[in-house]
């Protein structure tokens, strides 16, 4: 299934992809606001995509693959995936050389549309660290609100700050199981 936005053309992922998504999970200069998750090793590439296939195999939407358009390369990655059977959750990374041309919100807002389409019952969530200030104006960009903001648990950073954007106010309940 092939999707567009105006500018992008969105893919379902596939196993071809894996080779082109290294190249942009392991480039250290898009992981500068969270640099322990770069993937050193091809495998952990593989894993990711593999996560990405089931879930769109699960619920006929999840993580596209962005490409150059006019071209097959892959200039990024990004979506709406059902996380827990209880949210959305709203992510996206772009090659280097793809970033600061608005590509994430573009894509940001077709993923929110088709999330609410498909699951309206669901909120949509985006997580970032609080330093992330760009990612933060793309969650409100696409009408994402500040829900939460909390040590981020696990971050080998003892200091990063944790914020969570969602469609909705949740309740304690959807709060305590978006943030597990």
């Amino acid at each position: 299934m092939i999707t567009e936005t105006k500018r992008l053309p969105l893919d379902r992922p596939t196993l071809e992809d894996a080779a082109g998504l290294h190249l942009i999970c392991n480039d250290p200069r898009v992981w500068t606001h969270f640099p322990s998750l770069r993937h050193a090793e091809f495998e952990q590439t593989r894993v990711m995509l593999d996560r990405w296939i089931t879930s769109w195999d699960r619920d006929d939407l999840g993580t596209w693959i962005v490409r150059q358009p006019g071209s097959q390369a892959i200039i990024g990655y990004g979506g709406c995936s059902v996380k827990q059977d209880s949210f959305w959750n709203l992510g996206y990374r772009f090659a280097y050389s793809a970033q600061g041309q608005g590509f994430a919100t573009e894509l940001s807002l077709e993923a929110v549309k088709q999330a609410k389409m498909s699951r309206p019952d669901l909120p949509i969530v985006a997580y970032l660290l609080e330093h992330n200030l760009t990612s933060a104006r793309v969650a409100e960009k696409v009408g994402l609100s500040l829900v939460h903001r909390g040590l981020d648990a696990g971050n080998p950073d003892p200091n990063a700050i944790r914020l969570a954007y969602a469609d909705r106010q949740l309740s304690a309940e959807e709060s305590s199981e978006i943030m597990r």
